[in-house]
C-alpha cells in the first residue's frame, strides 16, 4: 500500500509541474476555437445581424458587432493571457447566448449542432476563470 501511495504522489507532484502547460494549452484551443466564428462575423456582420434578427435578438445587428467584438478580442486575450478572467467572463456569456438560443434545441451531440462543444468551450473557460492563465501568460508578467 505504500508503494502505491508513493508512485501516486510521484504522479501528483509531476501533475503540479504540467499546470501552466495545461493552463497554456487551453488559452490557445480556446482561441482557435472562436477565431473561425469571429471571422465569419467579420466577413459578414450583415448577414450575422440578419440571421440574429430571424433568432428574435434583441437589436440584432447591434449585437452581431457585439459578438464579433467580443469573440475577436477573446482570441487576442487568450493568446497574450492577457485579462483573462474578464474575457472570460464575457466568453461565458456568448456560449451561454449560443447554446439557449441556437443550440440546445438540437440536442447534446455536436454532430447534430448541438450544444456539446459550446459547453465544452464553457468549462474551459470558467477552469481559465478559476485558475486564472497560468505562469506563461502576460497577466503573470504583469503580476510580478
Amino acid at each position: 500500500m505504500d508503494k502505491l501511495k508513493k508512485i501516486y504522489m510521484t504522479l501528483v507532484k509531476a501533475g503540479q509541474k504540467t499546470q501552466d502547460i495545461s493552463l497554456l494549452l487551453m488559452r490557445l484551443v480556446l482561441a482557435y476555437g472562436f477565431y473561425g466564428p469571429a471571422m465569419m462575423k467579420w466577413q459578414n456582420m450583415h448577414a450575422i445581424g440578419d440571421w440574429f434578427k430571424s433568432l428574435g435578438y434583441p437589436a440584432p445587428y447591434f449585437n452581431a458587432y457585439i459578438a464579433g467584438i467580443t469573440e475577436l478580442t477573446g482570441v487576442v486575450l487568450l493568446v497574450l493571457g492577457f485579462g483573462t478572467r474578464i474575457i472570460t467572463l464575457l466568453l461565458i456569456f456568448v456560449m451561454f447566448i449560443a447554446i439557449t438560443t441556437v443550440h440546445l434545441r438540437h440536442g447534446f451531440e455536436a454532430g447534430n449542432n448541438g450544444f456539446e462543444i459550446p459547453l465544452y468551450y464553457a468549462i474551459m473557460l470558467f477552469a481559465l476563470f478559476s485558475f486564472g492563465p497560468g505562469k506563461f501568460s502576460l497577466d503573470n508578467f504583469l503580476k510580478k
